[in-house]
């Protein structure tokens, strides 16, 4: 369903209104509606899960530890951390400023829009919200149009729990996507693909609208010759497969040391075996692709390389097995273009110049993961190539603490937000100096005697 330009310009004109009256502002208030949003996700949570299988056949369990359950983890964070860092801080001052105290207060931004995606189309659209509301401000909320049973149980949460005027879900596809992105919003938050992204951004800079974009990238999994094999498989396999691989953070490709190729590719096989059986496409563990365009798109990567273990697919109910495609062209789409589905290419390196080269020959990844027992190697990594974030000896788990930023650099996004940093995010730094009226400092002033002197004096 498409909301009218009409209906979201009057929306816009009333959350303005409400923020308007400060009363978004009172810390008493954020904590209510955090609270609130908590409820009601617990009293519809079965609604949730079956929205998810609906839309994306996602487990259960999945779709508890990667949607519901990390959004109760950012509420319960953010609600007994946020009195703290709501507060103004004081800050020093320099010598120049002798008598004067400094301090830096957060304030919302005002009305925001949060465009989300599909792929985790529950959390990655109230996660944000979360801080968003912490920090203060209103919302506008666009669900993705791709997961429809999930977007319509967005808006009928959103609206049992808020007025319009201060937090507004908002559906439709491209063109409602588009009709927001021409209001003068006071931020945007959008998670998406690296295209879309660079359209939001120019949209934005009309208004000189600050923004988040959270978009994607290929993220690269290195396993090197000292590497724990057999939980290394583990672990990529999770990273990998999960969701069917339709994670923005999830492994896009394997660099694998010849040393320990042979080894780590028959420990993945066994584990992918594990995870979903003998026939995943089966497994009710195991997630379909979103939608019959995305599905297409992922199987032609099928011909980009030698398939060594999966490759088998169901055009009726739209999944692809978890996938190994040995030694692909490096020039290849499959190589080139963000994969987003459950097919893991496997390159062989001997050292680690390779490694580096090859990353760094790419655009900066939103993530990176590195398997190694070597603090050397792990140094080396790590100040060497330029990515978002990521895991040592782990895949995906950085995205899931309050304790880390998430966000991207380069093509990957700019921006970042979980915990306190969704907080400042949705928030402006206001700095305020409080000057003394006890005495002044006659020697800046035009007419003071010897006050170049005083002042190179001071500020040399």
């Amino acid at each position: 369903m498409e909301t009218y330009a009409d209906e979201i310009k009057q929306i816009l004109r009333e959350q303005k209104l409400f923020f308007a009256s400060n009363e978004t502002k009172s810390l008493t208030f954020r904590l209510e509606q955090l609270k609130k949003l908590k409820e009601e996700v617990k009293r519809r949570e079965q609604d949730i899960i079956q929205a998810l299988a609906q839309d994306l056949n996602k487990s259960e369990l999945e779709s508890y530890s990667t949607e519901i359950g990390i959004l109760y983890e950012e509420i319960n964070f953010t609600m007994k951390h946020l009195k703290k860092w709501a507060k103004p801080k004081r800050v020093r001052t320099a010598l120049t400023h002798t008598g004067s105290k400094g301090s830096v207060i957060k304030e919302p931004y005002g009305t925001a829009l949060i465009i989300a995606p599909w792929n985790y189309p529950f959390q990655l659209a109230l996660s944000p919200l979360a801080g968003a509301i912490a920090a203060g401000n209103t919302a506008v909320v666009k669900p993705s149009e791709l997961t429809p049973a999930v977007s319509l149980l967005i808006k009928e949460i959103l609206q049992h729990i808020y007025p319009a005027s201060y937090i507004a879900p908002v559906e439709g596809g491209v063109p409602t996507s588009q009709t927001l992105l021409e209001q003068d919003f006071d931020y945007i938050f959008f998670t998406g693909s690296v295209s879309v992204g660079k359209a939001v951004m120019e949209a934005a800079a009309k208004h000189l609208t600050p923004v988040t974009l959270e978009l994607g990238g290929k993220s690269p999994v290195i396993v090197h010759e000292d590497a724990n094999i057999a939980l290394a498989a583990k672990r990529i396999v999770f990273g990998k497969f999960t969701n069917a691989g339709q994670t923005c953070i999830a492994p896009d490709y394997l660099l694998a040391h010849k040393k320990v190729k042979k080894e780590l590719l028959r420990a993945i096989k066994e584990t992918i075996i594990e995870f979903y059986g003998d026939m995943p496409l089966e497994s009710s563990r195991y997630s379909k692709i979103v939608n019959d365009r995305h599905y297409g798109r992922i199987c032609e990567y099928l011909n980009d390389g030698k398939v060594i273990f999966g490759g088998e697919k169901s055009d009726e109910t739209l999944r692809i097995a978890p996938t190994l495609l040995d030694q692909p062209d490096p020039g290849s789409p499959v190589m080139t273009e963000e994969i987003f589905g459950p097919i893991l290419p496997i390159v062989e390196y001997e050292n680690l110049h390779e490694v580096i080269e090859f990353v760094n020959g790419r655009a900066k990844p939103l993530a990176l993961y590195l398997f190694t027992k070597s603090r050397e190697t792990e140094s080396q990594i790590m100040s060497c190539i330029s990515f978002g974030g990521g895991c040592v000896n782990d895949t995906l788990m950085h995205i899931a603490t309050p304790y880390l930023p998430f966000g991207g650099v380069g093509e990957s996004g700019m921006g970042s937000y979980h915990g306190k940093y969704s907080f400042d995010t949705f928030s402006h730094s206001k700095s305020v100096l409080k000057q003394t009226t006890a005495f002044d400092f006659s020697f800046r002033y035009p007419s003071a005697k010897n006050g170049l002197k005083l002042i190179r004096r001071l500020m040399k």
